[in-house]
């Protein structure tokens, strides 16, 4: 890439730029983040704030070369070997730093020590690590992941795993033996006993797991509007791991709609809100390579009116680039977790994840993909392009539906609903939360489902203002009920009714 192009790029976890030569501190803190991350560039001559090509004097090149080569020799271990060039625009003169992943991490500042010499890149900044990150850069600079350690406080024959088991054989029509649990690195033997790997007991039930991972979750939530705050819906997904994912999908699938979009011949084309293939895939990931050992963190999966948010714990791999989609990108944190769910078909293909969901958001061109890192955690969001105008589009529905609405309420609707205080409460109990018939019945205080509560259910559904969330399976053991737009503003208009009573 031409410097022309990398300037007007933020500084981010892989570049950064320098008017001047950085204090010999701060160069070293730089220089060992890139080692102990994904690598990166540091440019010195370039004004980060308005980003503009400042330069270095010719004759001080050589000089600013050999301070830099100094600084890195004399403070940073392990070695760092950067390539250091010299770039000319305009007639100006650039000095570019590039470092390479480290291979033996964790690269420290010696004066400081391993302890408080040790960063990584957090975004465009410098970070110093905690003792879980410091103990995580070890294991990679010893080939050493999370889940291949081992937990000895149980034997493995101890440790509760039928959740796991049964899916296990469902999935591989195949008996978890005490052979395939070696053969998997799920169990190793120490001193002439067998021990159960961290990656067992993250895929168990056991107690232990939650003792030990208590933070292995996904929570789930649906928002009403487009920040974090009034619930429509939550769920905790506290099982094996290896169960996870299919309960998370089938939570965002219960809260993004499905249309018809239009007919190929006879045949109708449902069409998602989302690109439901590529939402599986990020969860999947988010599963199978967040970072286990940061305790405190769960998955989050946020489902906005605007966007649908999947964040994960840990950072992106190093040597994964979500700009690069078609790259056929793979690498692995959890080197004994990934091979087992490769096993149950939870990883489809090495290498296709990616892939996966670069061609399925080719067809919705109305959503954008953007990735981030808050701090120690990777973000995947998928964002309306066109809320703003769908917000308008609705509210235009509105304004239909409330003329409809005021018509009814002159008739049928105002002599049922209106004085009939069983279906407004109903109505507002879904409103608040997506729920089934026994929901409803526990938040009106009803010790079980009466005929007058299918009744009242079956009026609402038939006047729209309520519908399914599973609209092709009416008999569903997972049916609930939502509220529709036409089920809002009838609420609204009853309750403007009542202030100006």
């Amino acid at each position: 890439m031409i410097i022309q192009d990398k300037i007007k790029l933020p500084e981010g976890r892989r570049l950064e730029f320098k008017e001047i030569l950085p204090t010999n501190s701060d160069l070293a803190k730089t220089i060992v983040s890139f080692a102990n991350d994904a690598g990166g560039e540091l440019f010195v001559g370039v004004k980060n704030n308005p980003r503009i090509i400042i330069g270095i004097e010719e004759l001080q090149l050589d000089s600013v070369e050999n301070q830099i080569s100094n600084i890195i020799n004399d403070q940073c271990a392990p070695s760092i070997f950067p390539e250091i060039t010299f770039i000319k625009d305009n007639g100006k003169n650039i000095i570019r730093i590039y470092i390479h992943k480290g291979g033996k991490p964790p690269y420290f500042i010696k004066s400081k020590g391993k302890e408080r010499g040790t960063f990584i890149r957090v975004g465009s900044s410098n970070r110093l690590v905690n003792n879980e990150i410091l103990k995580e850069l070890e294991r990679q600079g010893n080939n050493i992941s999370f889940d291949s350690e081992l937990y000895f406080k149980k034997k493995h024959e101890d440790l509760i795993c039928k959740d796991f088991d049964i899916f296990f054989k469902e999935k591989t029509n195949e008996d978890l033996t005490i052979e395939v649990l070696k053969k998997l690195d799920l169990v190793k033997e120490e001193q002439g006993q067998l021990f159960p790997t961290y990656a067992l007991v993250l895929l168990s039930e056991d107690l232990a797991k939650k003792e030990l991972f208590p933070n292995s979750k996904i929570e789930c939530a649906r928002f009403k509007g487009t920040i974090p705050g009034n619930f429509i819906d939550q769920k905790t997904i506290d099982i094996s791991i290896a169960l996870q994912a299919e309960q998370a999908y089938q939570f965002v699938k219960r809260h993004i709609s499905k249309g018809t979009e239009d007919y190929d011949g006879v045949y109708r084309n449902d069409r998602w809100e989302y690109p439901i293939i590529a939402i599986r895939e990020v969860i999947r990931n988010a599963i199978i390579h967040r970072d286990y050992s940061l305790t405190g963190k769960d998955i989050k999966i946020a489902i906005f009116d605007d966007k649908l948010e999947i964040t994960s714990p840990g950072k992106l791999l190093p040597t994964v680039d979500f700009n690069e989609m078609d790259a056929g990108q793979s690498d692995v944190r959890n080197k004994v977790l990934a091979p087992v769910f490769k096993r149950l078909g939870i990883i489809e293909q090495w290498g296709n994840g990616l892939q996966l969901i670069a061609n399925d958001l080719q067809a919705y061109p109305e959503i954008e993909l953007a990735w981030k890192e808050p701090g120690v955690a990777f973000r995947v969001s998928f964002i309306k392009k066109n809320y703003k105008l769908q917000q308008e589009l609705e509210h235009e529905l509105e304004h239909e539906l409330e003329h409809e609405l005021e018509h009814e309420l002159r008739h049928e609707l105002r002599h049922e609903l209106e004085h009939e205080s069983m279906y407004t409460e109903v109505l507002k109990i879904i409103a608040t939360k997506t729920t089934a018939t026994k929901g409803i019945a526990i938040a009106l205080g009803h010790k079980s489902i009466s005929g007058a509560l299918k009744k009242t259910i079956a009026k609402l559904q038939e006047h729209r203002l309520i519908e399914w969330t599973i609209p092709d399976k009416p008999k569903s053991s997972k049916q609930q009920y939502k509220i529709t737009n036409k089920g809002n503003v009838f609420l609204q208009i009853i309750k403007n009714k009542k202030l100006n009573e």
